[in-house]
């Protein structure tokens, strides 16, 4: 019979509610006793009767007037161990060894061909600048070195396992000078060139004497296959034959126990030669990460060049809307009071009751008023002026759907950074509304660090949140959040299971970025 039990024990004054979230069923318990120990079989279905099911529950803690807790009710089990024998005996017949060897095989053979690559295209090139075409032959040459990391790049993930990011793309200045100092002063290409010279002795020279030996000891353990039906003969100083694949000094393999005991002996270092291969494909597993994949600069130029596109994205899209609801909108009204006092004052020269007409102009006066002061609302909203936790409430107030504000934070972040917050915030509820079905939402802003402050946005409703990864269409949505977040050196993590709750974090420093 399947059953679990949770254990846990409470000191607070307020009543508790467990609720036991089990696939789509659903039950509730409720607990009024202080520092009391609660224990209690999870098993439930649609209707809340105890039933044997293979998925696992999770455990809400619901506390009057605290945040809400969620406790995993099934620890994640510890992975099986493997013996060292047992590890051993495998390593010969698993992918990864194999894998490896083709990666050797490959680095060998393409490791050759650099070797004249690098002599004739740098050789050719450093002679020929003699006569100044040289000059773009090594310009060439060197950008040659990007192709060579693909290649390398995509061995290594695929045999190797690497996880080996590409760096970014060549960047070449206008003119023909432009051409040849980019080229000259691009460190992905040096650092492929460089990769390149360690294959010339990691994947040709070591690479030989770790094949060779692969080889003989693969030919010594399937020695007796040859002996038996090739016949092989050797000849003494003495002039005897003998029928033997090998000798060692006077010693002849030439029997069925000596060519079955030579073979014992292969098969036993066909164990061990897997290490070896994983050592030496450890050696260019990190040759490939530390040459080839991108640095931690151009990971960080990447960042700005995308965060630098999403804020000038973003502000073109905040301009188009301030100038579509000022045309829509406001100007539509001032328009309307215009012609409304226009007629007035003909009316009026005309001696005729104008008091309708003013009325009119004044209501649209006043709903113009009240467009402009929500236009500015969406540009600086005024209550940000007395810190994010006062703007956020009077936000969580104007909510259709229930919401729980937390706010604790030491020191009041920079203006960008509430402002960023609370327009997230107000993005993020109002996803809440229209699409998650929820009829309670949980805001809290509090530290993550030192240096930045975590805005979670939490919501019980049926969940399926794309992540921001997979919206296509930048500066909308999740995806438009998280390019906020990354503007100033930010995140933004969004966990949304299928059915619940959905949980948007986004992570946001105190100064803006650095």
């Amino acid at each position: 019979m399947w059953l679990r039990r949770i254990r846990t024990r409470m000191r607070t004054a307020r009543p508790v509610v467990f609720t036991l979230e089990h696939g789509d069923g659903v039950a509730r318990y409720t607990i009024d006793s202080v520092g009391s120990s609660i224990e209690f079989p999870v098993r439930c279905d649609n209707d809340g009767v105890m039933t044997k099911t293979p998925a696992e529950p999770t455990l809400v803690v619901d506390i009057a007037g605290e945040p809400t807790v969620v406790l995993d009710a099934a620890p994640e089990r510890p992975r099986r161990r493997i013996g060292p024998l047992a590890a051993v005996l495998r390593a010969p017949f698993e992918a990864r060894t194999w894998k490896e060897l083709a990666y050797l095989v490959l680095s060998f053979v393409l490791g050759c061909v650099a070797v004249c690559y690098l002599f004739f295209g740098f050789g050719g090139g450093l002679y020929m600048s003699i006569f100044l075409i040289g000059i773009p032959v090594l310009a060439a040459v060197l950008l040659g070195g990007r192709a060579w990391g693909r290649v390398y790049r995509f061995l290594g993930r695929g045999l190797l396992g690497a996880q080996v990011e590409s760096p970014p793309d060549f960047t070449r200045s206008s003119g023909f000078f432009g051409f040849l100092k980019s080229a000259f002063t691009d460190r992905p290409s040096w650092r492929a060139v460089l990769f390149l010279l360690a294959q010339s002795v990691l994947g040709v020279a070591v690479g030989y004497v770790v094949l060779t030996v692969i080889a003989m000891v693969g030919f010594t353990a399937l020695s007796p296959i040859p002996w038996a039906l090739l016949d092989p003969v050797q000849v003494d100083d003495n002039g005897v034959e003998h029928h033997s694949l090998a000798q060692f000094g006077t010693f002849y393999i030439d029997t069925w126990p000596r060519a079955l005991a030579l073979s014992g002996i292969g098969i036993l270092l066909c164990f061990a030669l897997p290490w070896l291969i994983r050592a030496l494909c450890w050696v260019h597993r990190m040759l490939t990460v530390q040459l080839l994949a991108a640095t931690p600069r151009d990971r960080q130029l990447a960042e700005l060049r995308a965060s630098r596109r999403a804020a000038v994205d973003d502000a073109t899209a905040t301009l188009s809307r301030v100038e579509r609801d000022l045309h829509d909108g406001t100007q539509a009204r001032l328009v309307t009071i215009a012609m409304a006092l226009g007629r007035a004052e003909e009316r009026l020269a005309a001696g005729g009751d104008a008091r309708d007409l003013i009325a009119d102009a004044r209501a649209n006066a006043k709903e113009a008023l009240t467009e402009l002061r929500e236009l500015v609302r969406g540009i600086h909203p005024p209550a940000l002026e007395l810190g994010l936790g006062p703007a956020l409430e009077t936000l969580t107030a104007r909510c259709a759907v229930p919401v729980d504000l937390r706010v604790q934070i030491p020191r009041r972040p920079s203006p960008a950074i509430e402002a960023i917050a609370y327009f997230s915030v107000a993005e993020l509820l109002t996803n809440v509304v229209k699409h998650a079905h929820a009829n309670r939402a949980t805001v809290s802003v509090l530290p993550d660090s030192v240096r930045s402050i975590a805005v979670t946005v939490r919501d019980n409703g049926i969940g399926g949140a794309p992540s921001p990864g997979t919206q296509t269409v930048t500066g909308s949505g999740l995806a438009g959040l998280a390019a906020r977040a990354l503007a100033v050196d930010g995140t933004l993590t969004v966990d949304s299971p299928a059915g619940g709750p959905t949980v948007v974090t986004m992570i946001l420093p105190n100064e803006g970025p650095r």
